[in-house]
Parts: structure tokens; sequence; C-alpha cells
């Protein structure tokens, strides 16, 4: 095993600008829902959610950087333009309402390297601003040595979105992956072999709608000495094995339920650290809920939690706080 840190004391967050329903994003993320609310008051409420959530993430020692809105002539490498057709034929008009979720699109190595990655919606392309992260973090005293990109800048078929899509144990130097959409098992290949990792354990889900599930971190998330995850939604027999038996190898395992990880979103945390080292275990008021008087006490034994209103974002965007933070792993000049 390597001696590098599972967890982080830096995340970036992307402010929610344009926040709102992700109609191409809903053909497929079942834990999307439509309130009865307007696009202003829905925005409203959820960059009142993300401003609190990083005032207490920065109240507790949390390095936050935050990627403000482009400029309106902005444009980039991993965007040919501000205008997308979705998948029905609709136009739509440059707003990327899925921006509060950059970890789908770029992570951080320890070696330096910045990471972009294939998206399966064509709004979510445009969200890639692999310039702005890096002048970001350099401006900030992080170094960048490299700047790749997973697969093709213009991949229409094989996508891999990111730490959404994997969830990477650095010190084991192993990946797990659901397969999905935003899945590609080849392109999941390819990023292991780009990146040198030991091994990549991918398997298939299944929700209680019976589709896959869109994303691996809300089913499983990983912290320094403990993983939760919903073995539950997978189904064959042998992947559950190997999942369960490579998680156990390295972490006390804490299994979450189906109705906790599709009504809680308990599986969809993040375990970062305070400046001076201290483990801080966060996730949304709604998966604190979740999770039983028990499982509660196992994860103290980890860290301090820290749990903040998500609503609207859970609500209408269908991710939660893991979603919300890209890891900074890069050294510090």
């Amino acid at each position: 095993m390597l001696d590098v840190s599972r967890t982080t004391n830096t995340i970036l967050m992307v402010r929610p600008y344009d926040f709102g329903f992700n109609e191409e994003t809903g053909l497929d993320n079942q834990f999307q829902k439509r309130l009865d609310l307007s696009e202003r008051e829905i925005n409203t409420r959820a960059n009142a959610e993300f401003q609190a959530m990083v005032d207490t993430l920065r109240l507790e020692g949390v390095t936050v950087l935050i990627l403000e809105k482009p400029e309106p002539d902005a444009r980039s490498i991993y965007a040919t333009s501000t205008d997308a057709t979705s998948t029905d034929g609709k136009k739509i008009a440059g707003k990327l309402p899925d921006a509060i979720f950059p970890n789908n699109w770029f992570s951080t190595e320890h070696d330096g390297t910045l990471i972009t990655y294939p998206m399966a919606a064509m709004n979510r392309r445009h969200e890639r601003r692999p310039e702005d992260v890096e002048k970001l973090l350099r401006a900030n005293g992080y170094k960048i040595r490299n700047v790749i990109n997973v697969g093709q800048l213009d991949e229409t078929d094989r996508f891999l979105e990111g730490t959404g899509s994997m969830i990477i144990d650095h010190r084991a130097e192993v990946v797990y992956a659901a397969r999905s959409n935003r899945c590609d098992e080849e392109q999941f290949d390819n990023f292991i072999r780009l990146r040198f990792y030991e091994q990549g354990i991918l398997f298939n889900t299944r929700s209680t709608k019976g589709t896959p599930i869109y994303h691996t971190n809300v089913m499983m998330s990983i912290g320094d000495k403990f993983a939760v995850v919903c073995l539950d939604c997978i189904h064959d027999t042998a992947e559950k094995k190997q999942v369960q038996t490579s998680l156990e190898a390295s972490f006390e395992v804490i299994e979450i339920s189906m109705d906790q990880m599709e009504n809680f979103f308990c599986g969809n945390i993040l375990q970062v650290n305070s400046a001076g080292g201290t483990p801080l275990i966060v996730m949304s008021k709604s998966a604190f809920e979740g999770f039983t008087k028990e499982q509660i006490k196992r994860l103290e034994t980890h860290g301090k939690i820290l749990f903040m209103d998500l609503t609207t974002i859970e609500s209408v965007g269908g991710g939660s706080a893991r979603c919300m933070m890209a890891e900074i792993f890069s050294e510090k000049k």
C-alpha cells in the first residue's frame, strides 16, 4: 500500500449560479424531484444552503475554495459552445443546472495531476472549466503538474463521471465503480491503466425501481478507516462478496439499507479533515436523520459529524453533500 492519505483538508465547491432541475440528467437519476416552486425561489434556496455549508466547513477549519460563475464570454477547450441540445431535442439556453456538483467532471491526485472526465449529459459537458480550476488552485498555493483528460475531449459514447462514478481508495490503490450509463466499462479500465491503480472492482447495481444506481457515490463512501455501503443494491452474489471482502480488508464496514440510500442519501457522505487534522464526516441533515443511532455511534468513532440542511439541493439536483465537494489532494508549494 502507498503511504498516502485517503482524506484531505481542502475541497473545491462551485457556487450554484444556474441551479435547477436538469431535464437531461433526470432521465436516469431517480433521486431528482420537481418542487412546486419558481426557478428563482429554487435557486435562492440552493444558494442559501450552499453558503451555509461553506460557512459550516470553514468554521471547523476545512479549507474551502469556491469556483464562482464564469465570465459570460469565457470559453473552454472542453466545451465548444454555450448552447446544447438535450436528448429529446429541446434547446438548452446555456444554463448549467448541475454545476454545483464538480466532483463529477474533475478530480485531483497526490502527484499534482488534475484529471477531467467525459460527461454523459450534453449540458454537463459545459461545466468543465479545467483552466479556471488550475488558476484557482495555483492562486492558493497548490501544485498542479499535469492536466489530463480521460478519453477524448469530445467523447459522445463512453462516459466516466469522476468521483461520482468511482470511489477511489488512494492508499490501497483500489477503485470501486457501479456500471451505469455514466460509468462505461472500457472507460473505467482506461482510467485504471492511465493512473496505474492496482485493482478496479466493477459491479452491477439495481434500485428499487429496477434501474442501475446512477452514481456509485450515492451507495458507497469510504473514509480513512470506515466505509459506508449499500450492499443490498448489488444483486450478483459474487460481485457483492468481492466488494464486501475488499472493503473489509481496509475498513470498518457500515452497511446501509436501500431505504437509507434512496430516501435519505446516507451513502452520499464524505470524510474530510480540518487544517489541524481533526477528522470530520460531512453529510446532509437528511442523511443524519436517516442513520440509526447505532450507526451514528459507529461513525462518531471515526470523526465529528457535520450535517446541514440541503433539502432543495437534494430534491431538485438528486445529489447531496458528497457530490458538492471535489477533494483537492495536490500538495501545497
